[in-house]
């Protein structure tokens, strides 16, 4: 039980504040009432899958990308942009082309963006098809991702 409460107030606390140590984020729940050594700590954010991503303010910080608001750290927008060579609507698909070998990636990350009513993706070598209900949204899609290639 204390396992899971110590937990459940981690992810509290790296959803509140900006937390780029584990100094910072053993101080925090020592504010909480929780005892915590630096290796508990360590297990925790193992076991959590928390990672650290570039904020707002410059710095880094703990985050837990495992849920629905994912947040997409700086790496896999870099890859992104250096992946993708084109993004066209077709009908009510978006159609990215890609390097070679890299549709794969791209198409994983693109599940991660949580696009508006997207259907489904599939892909290829160096294509991936995002499949939309209809044709307007498929051309938001395609506005949202040529966006984020500039």
């Amino acid at each position: 039980m204390a396992r899971s409460a110590r937990q459940s107030k981690i992810l509290e606390i790296i959803s509140t504040k900006e937390i780029e140590t584990q100094d910072e984020l053993a101080r925090e729940l020592r504010n909480a009432n929780f005892e915590i050594t630096q290796a508990t700590i360590s297990r925790d954010i193992k076991e959590l899958g928390l990672t650290k991503i570039l904020s707002a303010s410059g710095k880094y910080k703990y985050c837990f990308v495992g849920s629905e608001d994912q947040v997409i750290s700086n790496k896999y927008i870099t890859i992104f942009k250096e992946a993708v060579i084109s993004v066209k609507s077709a009908m009510n698909l978006a159609v990215l082309k890609t390097m070679k070998g890299m549709a794969g990636g791209v198409c994983g990350f693109v599940d991660k963006l949580n696009l508006n009513e997207l259907m489904g993706a599939c892909y290829g070598d160096d294509t991936v098809m995002l499949i939309f209900p209809t044709t307007i949204l498929a051309g938001e899609a395609v506005v949202t991702l040529n966006a984020m290639l500039s």
